[in-house]
C-alpha cells in the first residue's frame, strides 16, 4: 500500500510555470477563479461567495496534504507568483496505486497552453515519484477542452456513466479517463 509525504513540499517547474504549495495569500485570486461562471460551468461545486472561504478550503486542503491524502499545487508564472489555477491528483486509492486528477484555471488564462505544462508535470511526479500505477479524470462529457488536454497526453476514455450524479437539480453524465504508467 502507498504511503506519502509531501514534506518538504514538491516544487515542480516547467518553462513557462512554477507548480508551488498554496498559501493563504492565494486566496484572492482562488476566489475570482472559482467565481466565474465560466470556469465553474462543468464543476460540481458551488461557486466562491468570498475570498476568506477561499481561506478555510487552502487550510483544508493543506491538512490533507499534510495527511498524505493529496497533493495540490498553485500554478503560477515564475514572474509575478499569483495563482493563475491549481492542479492535484485527490481521490488516491492508496491500495490499488490509482490518484484522479482535478485541475482549473483562471479564465484569462485559458487557451495559452499552460495547463498542458502543468498537467505534463504532475502527471510525471505521479508515476515516479509517487509510484501511481494509473491516473484519472473524471470529466463532463461537455467540457471539450478538458477532454482535449487528456487525450493530448494520451488519456483514454475508460467509462462513460449517465446521469450517475446528481447536480443542482440535474443528473449529470461523467466520462472517465485513464492513463496507465508505462
Amino acid at each position: 500500500m502507498l504511503e506519502f509525504n509531501f514534506d518538504p513540499f514538491p516544487l515542480l517547474q516547467t518553462s513557462r510555470l512554477i507548480l508551488r504549495q498554496m498559501e493563504i495569500a492565494d486566496a484572492h485570486n482562488m476566489y475570482i477563479m472559482r467565481s466565474d461562471d465560466r470556469v465553474m460551468q462543468y464543476l460540481d461545486r458551488p461557486k466562491a461567495t468570498s475570498a476568506a472561504e477561499m481561506e478555510s478550503k487552502i487550510i483544508s486542503i493543506a491538512d490533507d496534504i499534510d495527511k498524505g491524502n493529496c497533493i495540490q499545487w498553485t500554478i503560477c508564472r515564475p514572474h509575478d507568483n499569483q495563482l493563475i489555477g491549481n492542479i492535484c491528483i485527490w481521490n488516491i486509492d492508496k491500495q490499488h496505486h490509482r490518484g484522479e486528477l482535478g485541475y482549473m484555471m483562471r479564465q484569462e488564462y485559458h487557451m495559452q497552453g499552460y495547463m498542458m505544462e502543468a498537467l505534463e508535470k504532475v502527471i510525471d511526479y505521479g508515476f515516479n515519484i509517487m509510484n501511481l500505477h494509473s491516473i484519472e479524470g473524471h470529466v463532463t462529457p461537455k467540457n471539450i477542452p478538458s477532454i482535449k488536454v487528456l487525450e493530448r497526453h494520451g488519456f483514454v476514455r475508460e467509462a462513460y456513466f449517465k446521469e450517475n450524479y446528481l447536480w443542482n437539480g440535474k443528473f449529470i453524465d461523467t466520462a472517465v479517463y485513464s492513463l496507465l504508467n508505462k
